[in-house]
Protein backbone atom coordinates (compact mmCIF):
# COMPACT_ATOMS: atom_id res chain seq x y z
CA UNK A 1 0.00 0.00 0.00
CA UNK A 2 1.13 3.19 -0.84
CA UNK A 3 1.49 5.53 1.46
CA UNK A 4 -0.18 9.17 0.25
CA UNK A 5 1.25 11.97 1.45
CA UNK A 6 -0.51 15.85 1.28
CA UNK A 7 1.53 18.79 1.11
CA UNK A 8 0.22 21.73 3.52
CA UNK A 9 -2.02 24.12 1.71
CA UNK A 10 -3.23 21.25 -0.41
CA UNK A 11 -7.05 20.12 -0.21
CA UNK A 12 -7.69 17.63 1.76
CA UNK A 13 -4.56 17.91 4.18
CA UNK A 14 -5.05 17.69 7.42
CA UNK A 15 -2.26 17.97 10.09
CA UNK A 16 -1.29 15.37 13.03
CA UNK A 17 -0.27 17.82 15.37
CA UNK A 18 -2.94 19.44 17.23
CA UNK A 19 -3.08 23.43 16.95
CA UNK A 20 -2.08 25.92 18.53
CA UNK A 21 -4.18 28.17 20.22
CA UNK A 22 -3.68 32.09 18.74
CA UNK A 23 -3.54 34.78 21.31
CA UNK A 24 -6.79 37.33 20.56
CA UNK A 25 -6.63 40.08 18.32
CA UNK A 26 -6.43 43.04 20.41
CA UNK A 27 -8.99 45.89 19.94
CA UNK A 28 -7.11 48.47 18.03
CA UNK A 29 -7.15 51.63 19.67
CA UNK A 30 -6.24 55.17 17.32
CA UNK A 31 -3.54 57.00 18.37
CA UNK A 32 -4.90 60.06 20.68
CA UNK A 33 -3.83 63.29 18.98
CA UNK A 34 -3.81 66.31 21.22
CA UNK A 35 -6.35 68.66 20.71
CA UNK A 36 -5.44 72.29 19.14
CA UNK A 37 -7.60 74.97 18.78
CA UNK A 38 -7.75 77.24 15.60
CA UNK A 39 -9.48 80.93 15.62
CA UNK A 40 -11.24 80.72 12.18
CA UNK A 41 -12.60 84.22 12.52
CA UNK A 42 -11.42 86.51 9.80
CA UNK A 43 -10.76 90.07 10.03
CA UNK A 44 -14.09 91.85 9.59
CA UNK A 45 -16.69 89.16 10.06
CA UNK A 46 -19.75 89.78 11.77
CA UNK A 47 -19.78 88.85 15.17
CA UNK A 48 -22.95 86.58 15.29
CA UNK A 49 -21.23 84.64 12.37
CA UNK A 50 -17.75 84.58 12.27
CA UNK A 51 -17.33 82.11 9.24
CA UNK A 52 -19.61 84.86 7.48
CA UNK A 53 -18.43 87.92 5.66
CA UNK A 54 -20.26 91.03 5.43
CA UNK A 55 -21.79 91.68 2.20
CA UNK A 56 -20.84 94.95 0.27
CA UNK A 57 -22.97 97.96 1.04
CA UNK A 58 -24.29 97.83 -2.76
CA UNK A 59 -25.34 94.46 -2.35
CA UNK A 60 -27.49 95.02 1.10
CA UNK A 61 -28.98 97.87 -0.58
CA UNK A 62 -29.75 96.16 -3.38
CA UNK A 63 -31.79 93.57 -1.13
CA UNK A 64 -34.16 96.02 -0.14
CA UNK A 65 -37.26 95.37 -2.07
CA UNK A 66 -38.97 99.19 -1.10
CA UNK A 67 -34.95 100.53 -2.65
CA UNK A 68 -35.29 98.51 -6.12
CA UNK A 69 -39.00 99.89 -6.72
CA UNK A 70 -37.96 103.09 -6.32
CA UNK A 71 -35.21 102.90 -8.80
CA UNK A 72 -37.49 101.87 -10.92
CA UNK A 73 -39.99 104.25 -10.82
CA UNK A 74 -37.30 106.93 -10.93
CA UNK A 75 -36.41 105.47 -14.09
CA UNK A 76 -39.86 105.74 -15.29
CA UNK A 77 -40.53 109.05 -14.39
CA UNK A 78 -36.85 110.05 -15.94
CA UNK A 79 -38.29 108.31 -19.12
CA UNK A 80 -41.56 109.98 -18.89
CA UNK A 81 -40.36 113.24 -18.37
CA UNK A 82 -37.62 113.44 -21.28
CA UNK A 83 -40.18 111.94 -23.83
CA UNK A 84 -42.54 114.60 -22.63
CA UNK A 85 -39.91 117.20 -23.15
CA UNK A 86 -38.50 115.73 -26.94
CA UNK A 87 -42.56 115.75 -28.16
CA UNK A 88 -43.07 119.49 -26.93
CA UNK A 89 -47.10 119.36 -26.71
CA UNK A 90 -48.65 119.73 -23.25
CA UNK A 91 -51.80 118.69 -24.93
CA UNK A 92 -51.23 115.07 -26.40
CA UNK A 93 -48.36 114.60 -23.50
CA UNK A 94 -47.77 116.94 -20.05
CA UNK A 95 -44.32 116.50 -18.85
CA UNK A 96 -44.08 114.67 -15.29
CA UNK A 97 -43.56 117.92 -13.09
CA UNK A 98 -46.94 119.31 -14.69
CA UNK A 99 -48.92 116.34 -13.62
CA UNK A 100 -47.54 116.68 -10.15
CA UNK A 101 -48.32 119.84 -9.92
CA UNK A 102 -51.89 119.48 -11.15
CA UNK A 103 -52.20 116.54 -8.45
CA UNK A 104 -50.99 118.62 -5.38
CA UNK A 105 -53.28 121.49 -6.89
CA UNK A 106 -56.54 119.04 -6.91
CA UNK A 107 -55.42 117.69 -3.56
CA UNK A 108 -55.11 121.55 -1.95
CA UNK A 109 -58.49 122.37 -3.55
CA UNK A 110 -60.13 119.29 -2.24
CA UNK A 111 -61.54 118.39 -5.76
CA UNK A 112 -59.60 115.00 -5.87
CA UNK A 113 -59.97 113.80 -2.56
CA UNK A 114 -64.04 114.35 -2.58
CA UNK A 115 -63.56 112.81 -6.47
CA UNK A 116 -61.40 109.68 -5.26
CA UNK A 117 -63.36 109.52 -2.25
CA UNK A 118 -67.04 109.13 -3.72
CA UNK A 119 -65.25 106.29 -6.04
CA UNK A 120 -64.29 104.36 -3.11
CA UNK A 121 -67.50 104.54 -1.51
CA UNK A 122 -69.39 103.10 -4.25
CA UNK A 123 -66.45 100.87 -5.06
CA UNK A 124 -66.96 99.53 -1.78
CA UNK A 125 -70.69 98.96 -1.60
CA UNK A 126 -70.34 96.84 -5.05
CA UNK A 127 -67.20 94.89 -4.14
CA UNK A 128 -68.69 93.55 -0.72
CA UNK A 129 -71.88 92.65 -2.50
CA UNK A 130 -70.25 91.21 -4.86
CA UNK A 131 -68.25 88.90 -2.15
CA UNK A 132 -71.71 87.58 -0.52
CA UNK A 133 -73.01 86.82 -3.37
CA UNK A 134 -70.11 84.81 -4.48
CA UNK A 135 -70.34 83.15 -1.63
CA UNK A 136 -73.63 81.99 -1.18
CA UNK A 137 -72.96 80.84 -4.94
CA UNK A 138 -69.95 78.42 -3.97
CA UNK A 139 -71.10 77.43 -0.39
CA UNK A 140 -74.22 75.99 -2.62
CA UNK A 141 -71.97 74.62 -5.04
CA UNK A 142 -70.10 72.61 -2.89
CA UNK A 143 -72.71 71.19 -1.17
CA UNK A 144 -75.48 70.23 -3.96
CA UNK A 145 -75.09 68.95 -7.28
CA UNK A 146 -77.57 71.66 -8.53
CA UNK A 147 -75.41 74.29 -7.11
CA UNK A 148 -72.38 73.17 -8.75
CA UNK A 149 -74.44 72.88 -12.20
CA UNK A 150 -76.05 76.55 -11.57
CA UNK A 151 -72.48 77.63 -10.58
CA UNK A 152 -71.07 76.07 -13.56
CA UNK A 153 -73.59 77.51 -15.85
CA UNK A 154 -74.21 81.03 -15.09
CA UNK A 155 -70.67 81.50 -14.92
CA UNK A 156 -70.11 80.12 -18.71
CA UNK A 157 -72.72 82.51 -19.78
CA UNK A 158 -71.98 86.00 -17.90
CA UNK A 159 -67.96 85.65 -16.92
CA UNK A 160 -67.14 86.44 -20.31
CA UNK A 161 -69.58 89.43 -20.50
CA UNK A 162 -67.92 92.40 -19.96
CA UNK A 163 -69.63 94.45 -17.37
CA UNK A 164 -69.39 97.92 -18.90
CA UNK A 165 -71.88 96.35 -21.60
CA UNK A 166 -74.40 96.09 -18.73
CA UNK A 167 -74.69 99.30 -18.17
CA UNK A 168 -77.33 100.65 -20.43
CA UNK A 169 -79.35 97.91 -19.12
CA UNK A 170 -78.40 99.21 -15.60
CA UNK A 171 -79.62 102.28 -16.08
CA UNK A 172 -82.78 101.41 -17.36
CA UNK A 173 -83.10 99.28 -14.60
CA UNK A 174 -81.90 101.21 -11.83
CA UNK A 175 -82.32 104.76 -13.51
CA UNK A 176 -79.87 107.95 -12.99
CA UNK A 177 -78.60 106.75 -10.02
CA UNK A 178 -75.43 104.93 -7.79
CA UNK A 179 -77.73 101.49 -8.38
CA UNK A 180 -76.87 100.73 -11.77
CA UNK A 181 -73.28 101.64 -10.94
CA UNK A 182 -73.24 99.37 -7.90
CA UNK A 183 -74.84 96.42 -10.71
CA UNK A 184 -71.94 96.38 -13.03
CA UNK A 185 -69.24 96.16 -10.36
CA UNK A 186 -71.34 93.79 -8.88
CA UNK A 187 -71.27 91.60 -11.84
CA UNK A 188 -67.71 92.51 -12.35
CA UNK A 189 -66.24 90.82 -8.77
CA UNK A 190 -69.14 87.89 -8.77
CA UNK A 191 -67.97 85.64 -11.13
CA UNK A 192 -64.19 85.59 -11.19
CA UNK A 193 -64.03 85.20 -7.22
CA UNK A 194 -66.50 82.42 -7.40
CA UNK A 195 -64.61 80.53 -10.47
CA UNK A 196 -61.36 81.19 -7.74
CA UNK A 197 -63.21 79.98 -4.19
CA UNK A 198 -64.75 76.98 -6.04
CA UNK A 199 -61.48 76.29 -7.83
CA UNK A 200 -60.01 76.65 -4.13
CA UNK A 201 -62.71 74.34 -3.05
CA UNK A 202 -62.12 71.80 -5.02
CA UNK A 203 -58.09 71.45 -4.93
CA UNK A 204 -59.09 70.68 -0.74
CA UNK A 205 -57.47 66.95 0.05
CA UNK A 206 -59.88 64.22 0.47
CA UNK A 207 -58.59 63.69 4.16
CA UNK A 208 -59.49 67.18 5.42
CA UNK A 209 -63.36 66.57 3.90
CA UNK A 210 -63.45 63.02 5.96
CA UNK A 211 -61.96 64.84 9.06
CA UNK A 212 -64.59 67.57 9.59
CA UNK A 213 -67.30 64.75 8.61
CA UNK A 214 -65.95 62.97 11.72
CA UNK A 215 -66.52 66.10 13.74
CA UNK A 216 -70.10 66.23 12.28
CA UNK A 217 -69.36 69.10 10.38
CA UNK A 218 -71.72 69.61 7.24
CA UNK A 219 -73.25 72.07 5.00
CA UNK A 220 -72.55 75.30 5.69
CA UNK A 221 -70.63 74.32 9.16
CA UNK A 222 -67.71 71.87 6.55
CA UNK A 223 -67.33 75.01 4.45
CA UNK A 224 -66.40 77.37 7.28
CA UNK A 225 -64.44 75.25 9.19
CA UNK A 226 -62.44 72.94 6.88
CA UNK A 227 -62.70 74.62 3.23
CA UNK A 228 -62.43 78.50 3.68
CA UNK A 229 -59.45 77.58 5.83
CA UNK A 230 -57.82 75.31 3.55
CA UNK A 231 -58.45 76.78 0.30
CA UNK A 232 -57.31 80.57 1.33
CA UNK A 233 -54.70 81.01 -0.83
CA UNK A 234 -57.17 81.01 -3.96
CA UNK A 235 -59.65 82.77 -2.29
CA UNK A 236 -57.45 85.62 -1.55
CA UNK A 237 -56.26 85.52 -5.36
CA UNK A 238 -60.03 85.95 -6.25
CA UNK A 239 -60.20 88.40 -4.13
CA UNK A 240 -57.33 90.55 -5.79
CA UNK A 241 -58.42 89.93 -8.97
CA UNK A 242 -62.23 90.93 -8.04
CA UNK A 243 -61.02 94.55 -6.87
CA UNK A 244 -58.81 94.49 -9.95
CA UNK A 245 -61.72 94.03 -12.04
CA UNK A 246 -64.04 96.18 -9.73
CA UNK A 247 -61.88 98.94 -10.05
CA UNK A 248 -61.03 98.84 -13.45
CA UNK A 249 -65.35 98.39 -13.98
CA UNK A 250 -65.96 101.31 -11.76
CA UNK A 251 -63.56 103.56 -13.27
CA UNK A 252 -64.73 103.38 -16.92
CA UNK A 253 -68.61 103.32 -15.97
CA UNK A 254 -68.06 106.71 -14.62
CA UNK A 255 -66.01 107.90 -17.86
CA UNK A 256 -69.58 107.03 -19.43
CA UNK A 257 -72.19 107.93 -16.39
CA UNK A 258 -70.63 108.96 -13.35
CA UNK A 259 -72.60 112.08 -12.25
CA UNK A 260 -75.26 111.17 -9.36
CA UNK A 261 -76.92 114.29 -7.72
CA UNK A 262 -74.14 116.46 -8.53
CA UNK A 263 -71.67 114.53 -8.08
CA UNK A 264 -69.17 112.29 -9.45
CA UNK A 265 -66.00 110.10 -9.23
CA UNK A 266 -62.57 110.25 -10.16
CA UNK A 267 -63.60 108.56 -14.02
CA UNK A 268 -65.90 111.26 -14.69
CA UNK A 269 -62.96 113.79 -13.00
CA UNK A 270 -60.68 112.49 -16.10
CA UNK A 271 -63.71 112.81 -18.59
CA UNK A 272 -64.46 116.46 -17.48
CA UNK A 273 -61.28 117.72 -17.54
CA UNK A 274 -60.26 116.11 -21.11
CA UNK A 275 -63.65 117.48 -22.28
CA UNK A 276 -61.85 120.79 -21.59
CA UNK A 277 -58.53 119.70 -22.57
CA UNK A 278 -56.88 120.12 -19.26
CA UNK A 279 -54.31 116.76 -19.87
CA UNK A 280 -52.08 117.35 -16.64
CA UNK A 281 -55.77 117.14 -14.64
CA UNK A 282 -56.35 114.06 -16.82
CA UNK A 283 -53.08 112.22 -16.01
CA UNK A 284 -53.78 113.78 -12.54
CA UNK A 285 -56.80 111.57 -12.32
CA UNK A 286 -54.98 108.68 -13.67
CA UNK A 287 -52.52 109.15 -11.14
CA UNK A 288 -55.01 108.93 -8.20
CA UNK A 289 -56.22 105.89 -9.75
CA UNK A 290 -52.48 104.37 -9.34
CA UNK A 291 -51.92 105.37 -6.14
CA UNK A 292 -55.41 104.25 -4.32
CA UNK A 293 -54.90 100.58 -6.22
CA UNK A 294 -51.01 100.32 -4.86
CA UNK A 295 -52.35 101.84 -1.18
CA UNK A 296 -54.96 99.10 -1.10
CA UNK A 297 -52.57 96.16 -2.45
CA UNK A 298 -49.75 97.53 0.29
CA UNK A 299 -52.46 98.21 2.98
CA UNK A 300 -54.96 95.45 2.61
CA UNK A 301 -53.95 92.17 0.70
CA UNK A 302 -49.92 92.26 1.70
CA UNK A 303 -50.90 92.28 5.60
CA UNK A 304 -53.90 90.18 4.71
CA UNK A 305 -51.24 87.41 3.42
CA UNK A 306 -49.01 87.91 6.17
CA UNK A 307 -51.99 87.30 8.66
CA UNK A 308 -52.98 84.00 6.94
CA UNK A 309 -51.35 82.04 3.92
CA UNK A 310 -48.00 82.99 4.37
CA UNK A 311 -48.34 82.34 8.76
CA UNK A 312 -50.00 78.89 7.39
CA UNK A 313 -47.15 78.15 5.48
CA UNK A 314 -49.68 77.32 2.83
CA UNK A 315 -48.13 79.89 0.13
CA UNK A 316 -44.45 81.09 -0.55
Amino acid sequence: MKHLSLAPGQPGHASLHPATPTPPARAATPPVRPEREYDVTEPGAQAGNPAERPRPWRERLWRITALRKALLLALLLLGWEGLARWQANDLLLPTAWQTAQAFASGIAEGELLRRAQASVLLLLQGYGLGIAAAFVLTSLAVSTQIGRDLLGLLTSMFNPLPAIALLPLALLWFGLGQGSLVFVIVHSVLWPLALATFAGFQAVPETLRMAGRNYGLSGLRLVVHILVPAALPAIVSGLKIGWAFAWRTLIAAELVFGVSSGQGGLGWYIFQNRNELYTDKVFAGLLMVILIGLAVESLVFQPLERATVRRWSTQR
